[in-house]
């Protein structure tokens, strides 16, 4: 996969036409953009009219091979808007190698007044133009944009998806011949459903040529402006049939996992119930006062990396989109070790694909940023903070079926469902499909639902009071991490225990975390006595990698699984819960394929079997 930077587009024009001089070619046809966007593609598809391809579906997904302007977007979701009846849910994939700046997205966007509401949403959540997908969510999740930065020959064959219709979109032929290759084709036919359409404006020989041999069904019909002619295209096949009517699921666990989970899934019509054993939300590992949210980048980009950077972007449009979550985007400080790591952090900062999402800063700056003396520079991410995890997990659950004091002990599959069990053998409720989300909880449903090993790490949080330590207003990091006063308190952690289970907070986690404390903010916590500091025990799950568990669970049938957060829920939740909720709806995957593959359940498929936990 290409990571390298992104080059935007500049913003340039051929009289009143949007133009490319790279390409030395205009965006749209110099007789409308907007008119050519419904005549070719809305038109080419089928989109228009009230018999219109997605009339009455439960979802209906587009696949554009170059974003540009965003105007076949825009277009496509007035018409969505418009129809008396769409379908439910409209998924529209793009992928552009030169995303415009949000600002000159605007500019352009001026041109069609028409336009301007939904221009103003798509630009309100335009995201950092970081390579890979970004998911963006209009109408009440109703319509889902999911912008792929970066070259279509790299990333489409990253995407899973099965597309209804197909925007093909992108300069002439002959300026960029790249776009309209035999792979390029090959691969948009393997990302199409039976039955789908496909539309362009051209009519290059080339293009029908390949075209055929994708075994597509291609005709001419008549043009936009002084084109003549344009291409409307079909595979072979029938469309599918809606979603099955039981749309029942049942999600164990109510903290950052389970919470998460049940959102996503509700915001695509799920009758969703949560079955929480303990008294409310986030009683578990979720439960800490705050916690820092930031990624975590490396030297090679590793998946690791790249996830923890599009869970921090998609987190960060999760939470705009809620309601009552406390947090605070304070920026985070991440202090290096030494001075071998801070080298390390220079190079890193140097080499990213995303220079817009944090840099490196001298020993100097950090000191200023932290208003305290430090020991290191280290690196600086001014979008990132801390999130109060339990006004998360209640954000995410507000309006849903929350069922507290409910502890599931045992699954069982019988007449076509799940059946769910308390200790003393009751029936809690069936459904067709389950999401096991309980963190450490999921450990004794383990041998049962074949779920991999979950370690178990033992963490203290410190609770420093406000009135005994100087004032301090980020977030900083250093093989541990201290956050501003919340309710009066900084919390300094964390601790890190494999495998123990004793609730009760010690006095050497407190000065084991002190420790921590000084080595972040040097004498930020003198006078402080370990044996008069209050904290918070928590218990968290992490999978035998450190990368979370998401996916449905082998052999199984409505049997998922979401957990292995570790320290890194905040960050991991709202997009793993994403991608476990589009796995279950069969919708387009919001991350690449190798991040699925990373984070499936079934890479631990030969340790479970050879350690004979089948």
């Amino acid at each position: 996969m290409n990571y390298t930077p992104i080059v935007p587009a500049e913003l340039a024009w051929a009289g009143t036409t949007p133009y490319s001089a790279r390409y030395d070619d205009i965006y749209h046809s110099a007789q409308g953009g907007l008119a050519q966007a419904r005549h070719v593609f809305l038109g080419g598809n089928d989109l228009l009219g009230d018999d219109a391809a997605w009339a009455g579906r439960e979802r209906f997904v587009i696949l554009e091979t170059g974003f540009g302007l965003g105007l076949n977007f825009l277009a496509t979701w007035q018409a969505w808007r418009s129809h008396p009846n769409p379908c439910r849910r409209l998924h529209f994939v793009a992928v552009e190698k030169h995303p415009f700046r949000c600002d000159d997205l605007g500019t352009l966007h001026e041109q069609w007044p028409a336009l301007a509401a939904l221009s103003k949403q798509l630009i309100d959540q335009w995201p950092m133009l970081v390579p890979g997908l970004h998911r963006l969510h209009f109408e009440n999740d109703a319509v889902t944009l999911t912008l792929v930065f970066g070259d279509a020959a790299d990333w489409l064959p990253q995407l899973v998806l099965a597309a209804d219709a197909l925007y093909l979109d992108g300069f002439a032929p002959d300026r960029n011949p790249e776009l309209w290759s035999e792979a390029i084709f090959a691969t948009v036919r393997r990302l199409a459903a039976p039955g789908a359409t496909l539309a362009t404006w051209t009519v290059a020989e080339d293009v029908t040529r390949r075209l055929a041999a994708a075994d597509f069904q291609w005709q001419k019909r008549p043009g936009f402006g002084n084109k003549r002619y344009m291409l409307a295209a079909r595979v072979p096949g029938a469309r599918s049939a809606s979603a099955a009517a039981d749309r029942r699921i049942v999600v164990i666990g109510a903290g950052l996992a389970g919470a998460s989970a049940a959102h996503r899934l509700a915001a695509r019509g799920y009758a969703v119930t949560v079955l929480e054993r303990d008294k409310g939300p986030a009683q578990g590992a979720s439960g800490n006062l705050a916690g820092a949210f930031r990624p975590l980048p490396s030297l090679g980009d590793t998946p690791l990396s790249r996830l923890l950077r599009a869970g921090f972007l998609y987190g960060r449009r999760h939470l705009a989109a809620l309601a009552g979550v406390r947090h605070g985007f304070t920026g985070v400080l991440h202090l290096a070790r030494d001075a071998r790591h801070q080298d390390t952090q220079r190079r890193t900062a140097a080499a990213q694909p995303a220079p817009a999402l944090f840099r490196f800063v001298e020993r100097a700056e950090a000191a200023e940023l932290a208003q305290w003396p430090v020991e290191t520079g280290g690196w600086w991410f001014p979008g990132g903070g801390w999130i109060d995890p339990p006004s998360l997990c209640r954000a995410n659950l507000a309006g849903l079926d929350t069922r507290f004091g409910v502890d599931v002990a045992r699954i069982a599959r019988g007449d076509g469902l799940w059946q769910l069990f308390d200790a003393q053998g009751k029936l809690v409720t069936e459904a067709p499909q389950v999401v096991i989300a309980n963190g450490i909880g999921a450990r004794q449903l383990a041998l049962q639902a074949s779920i991999p090993i979950i370690r178990v790490g033992r963490g203290l949080v410190s609770h420093l009071p406000e009135a005994a330590v100087p004032p301090f207003s980020i977030v900083a990091t250093r093989n541990g991490y201290v956050t501003p006063a919340v309710d009066g308190v900084h919390c300094a952690g964390a601790t890190l225990t494999p495998d123990d289970l004793d609730p009760v907070p010690r006095r050497d986690d407190h000065v084991e975390n002190l420790l921590r404390l000084d080595a972040i903010l040097p004498g930020y916590g003198k006078g402080l006595d370990p044996a008069q500091l209050a904290g918070r025990v928590g218990f968290r799950p992490m999978s035998p990698d450190r990368l979370p568990m998401v996916g449905p669970l082998s052999a199984s049938d409505g049997l998922w699984l979401i957990n292995g957060f570790g320290a890194r829920g905040l960050v991991w939740a709202s997009l793993c819960a994403e991608l476990l909720a589009s796995q279950v709806a069969a919708d387009p995957l919001p991350v690449e394929t190798d991040l699925i593959q990373a984070t499936g359940v079934s890479r631990f498929g030969d340790k479970r079997r050879s350690r004979g936990t089948m």
